[in-house]
């Protein structure tokens, strides 16, 4: 990998965690700070995606309209349940789970749906996944509220299941369908804001956007922006690096993520999530070693 793929892998995974502890700091409903987040990104992201779209001579719309809707409804679950995990758990049980969990699924529905062929190393790297999520989970055992570790691990363990749906559509939009990055994610933007807007016909949950959008607009700002240039920057990487350095390295964002939920937030047991965090990217590693 060169040292600009580098650059730009380890940029997205401090993105990551970093949009990821703003999200882990909003209090409220969750489908309604996914709907503000998303509006926000739209607004932001929509006129790029049209000066992109008008560069390139507006190719046909459909496919990338059509695509976009169904990454708008995965993304939207995605955020959903990640953002009622951290409501009910810690960021440092929830996030390593899910970021775990993601590649381990993407990995079974490419080899029991799919039809692809996986070697032995990459059942080792399946098995190291699930212990090391086993090791996070441990630390929540000594909390005041042990159910909050199981609730961790379920709620990150939905959240890697959607990971793993919107990662696949994603690599099919942009790869079998041609679709730029950019204007995908504008238009994926706009679907998770439009999908999401029947949360607010309760006067009640209107209500509670406006106090939300005020207290936390620095959080929905930055989810709104980091979030999608994040994940644009691994896809610019994967056009110079091959996949299976680029993922590994992405997921170092695990660690990043797990240090500042014991830095910001006292969560406890930061040895043994931190531990537990870097046996799940020793098995994301086995999981990106080439069949």
């Amino acid at each position: 990998m060169s040292s600009t793929a580098l650059a730009l892998v380890l940029a997205a995974a401090v993105l990551h965690a970093v949009w990821n502890v703003a999200a882990k700091r909003v209090v409220g409903s969750s489908r309604v700070f996914v709907w503000l987040y998303s509006t926000a990104s739209a607004v932001l992201w929509l006129p790029v995606g049209l000066v992109v779209l008008a560069r390139d001579g507006w190719p046909d719309l459909g496919p990338l309209i059509g695509a976009a809707a169904v990454s708008g409804v995965l993304h939207n679950l995605y955020g959903i349940a990640l953002n009622t995990g951290y409501a009910r758990a810690d960021l440092g049980i929830v996030y390593p789970t899910a970021r775990g969990t993601g590649p381990l699924l993407t990995m079974a529905v490419a080899l029991l749906v799919l039809g692809e062929h996986a070697d032995a190393v990459h059942v080792v790297g399946g098995l190291v996944v699930v212990a090391g999520v086993a090791v996070v989970a441990s630390s929540g055992a000594s909390d005041v509220d042990p159910s909050r570790g199981l609730a961790g691990v379920r709620w990150g363990a939905a959240t890697g299941a959607t990971i793993a749906a919107y990662t696949l559509w994603d690599a099919f939009a942009v790869t079998s369908l041609g679709l730029h990055p950019v204007a995908y994610f504008a238009f994926n933007a706009v679907w998770q804001s439009v999908t999401l807007t029947p949360v607010l016909r309760d006067r009640g949950r209107r209500a509670e956007a406006g106090a939300m959008a005020r207290r936390h607009a620095r959080e929905i700002a930055l989810v709104a922006v980091l979030s999608p240039l994040g994940y644009i920057l691994v896809l610019v990487a994967m056009q110079t690096a091959p996949v299976a350095l680029v993922a590994p390295a992405r997921e170092s964002s695990i660690v990043i993520g797990t240090v500042l939920a014991w830095w910001l937030f006292q969560e406890p047991r930061p040895a043994v999530k931190i531990l537990g965090s870097l046996v799940v990217m020793a098995g994301i590693g086995l999981l990106s070693v080439p069949a």
